[in-house]
């Protein structure tokens, strides 16, 4: 992108995390674009392939504990090693017992047949696509949440969107600056940058006006606020404890950061260890495990996104085979249980099309099928919930139509 660049000085930029990154592009923006309208849009994305058929268990399907005898979650009977009952058809994990008050305050629904129509079962292809937000395509120069960055910015030059956790994720990288912080405790350390002498001895390296020391300072700046505001609320929360660790922490990042800058209206947050080939278990066991992690992740984002017009999602590259497998785990698999919750959010019910469990309703007689896009579920809250138009919709999600069995997905107003 910029061939004048040293070898020497690549290294720098990348030894402080912040070359190759999103940070690092000049600014397009929208010309002319109307904005967001109020509310933020937060995307935790479950890498692996997470198994939405323990998260969100259909018990009173009568193939479910057949095709199951070790993981299968036990249908609900009131005690602690059963599921949590949601209605005649759904339970939920009891590692996720903190998400019922969101359930029955109507606040968290679900759709438990969707995901990406390509029949990908590879991690890396399937990451892609939703990332780019084209089923099929790999390779794109931007993902769909800078793309929605470009349209909800309006013309203004204020980073809008912010991942935590990852270098440089896919979904946020393209031509508009986003905001970057590195997973866990990292993001409370000022790194190289912390040391007076050479920060002083970079910065006057990077003096000049050209665009590479232009977006250095920038990147500098930006990891030096982010670090110093971030310590300063966690000396305030911790009072003297240890803060948990992996989703969790980064979660509070993303709050805290996002609370203190209102312009940041679209957060993205990760976290891997979702890929159960083997000793997946049941109410206890690694997946249990990574559950409980996740439940009290989303309990603190509805704490600090819990505004009106505020959405969180929780999506995976696809789900897991319907049926174990002979090591007491699950493969990688095709539909999947997709999360949403907010004030927005017709929640307190599941949405969309559910057609069991028997093999012949399944994809290829062995995964839940797609019934449902993950575009079509995204433009659906992008149209009734920030205000895009149709036009601004294709581009972000190119392709994408309207799903009419997803009409009740969002209160009405």
């Amino acid at each position: 992108m910029y061939p004048s660049i040293s070898i020497q000085r690549r290294q720098v930029l990348r030894a402080l995390g912040l070359a190759a990154g999103t940070t690092l592009l000049p600014p397009v923006w929208a010309q002319g674009a109307a904005g967001l309208k109020n509310g933020r849009l937060v995307v935790v994305f479950l890498r692996g392939a997470y198994d939405g058929l323990s998260a969100t268990v259909p018990y009173a399907d009568p193939d479910y504990a057949r095709l199951r005898p070790s993981t299968a979650i036990a249908a609900p009977d009131g005690s602690g090693a059963s599921a949590l009952k949601l209605d005649a058809r759904f339970a939920l994990h009891p590692a996720l017992a903190p998400l019922l008050p969101l359930w029955h305050s109507g606040v968290l629904g679900f759709i438990p047949a969707a995901g990406s129509p390509d029949p990908s079962r590879s991690h890396f292809e399937a990451q892609n696509h939703w990332e780019i937000g084209v089923p099929g395509k790999s390779n794109a120069p931007r993902g769909w949440l800078n793309t929605l960055a470009e349209i909800g910015a309006g013309g203004g030059s204020a980073p809008l969107a912010i991942g935590v956790g990852e270098a440089n994720p896919k979904i946020l990288s393209g031509p508009v600056v986003v905001r970057l912080i590195p997973k866990g405790k990292s993001a409370t350390q000022e790194g190289v940058l912390g040391n007076q002498r050479t920060r002083q001895a970079l910065m006057d390296l990077y003096a000049g006006p050209d665009a590479v020391s232009s977006a250095f300072r920038q990147g500098a700046d930006s990891r030096m606020s982010s670090a110093q505001e971030l310590n300063q609320e966690m000396m305030a929360s911790d009072n003297g404890a240890a803060s948990a660790a992996g989703l969790l922490l980064d979660a509070q990042h993303l709050g805290t950061l996002m609370r203190n800058d209102r312009h940041l209206r679209l957060g993205f947050l990760s976290a891997g260890g979702w890929d159960t080939h083997a000793n997946q278990g049941a109410v206890t066991g690694a997946l249990s495990q990574n559950l409980a992690k996740l439940a009290q992740a989303l309990v603190q984002l509805r704490q600090d996104f819990s505004e009106s017009g505020d959405v969180i999602a929780v999506v995976s590259e696809f789900g897991r085979t319907a049926a174990e497998n002979g090591t007491r785990g699950t493969d990688h698999g095709h539909g999947n249980t997709l999360w949403l919750i907010g004030n927005r959010i017709n929640g307190g019910r599941w949405h969309g099309e559910w057609s069991g469990l028997s093999s012949g309703n399944l994809h290829e007689a062995r995964d839940l099928p797609v019934h449902h896009d993950f575009r079509s579920v995204f433009s659906q809250v992008l149209r009734g919930g920030f205000g895009l138009a149709d036009r601004q919709l294709q581009d972000v999600f190119p392709g994408a139509t309207f799903d009419a069995r997803l009409a009740g997905l969002l209160r009405p107003g």
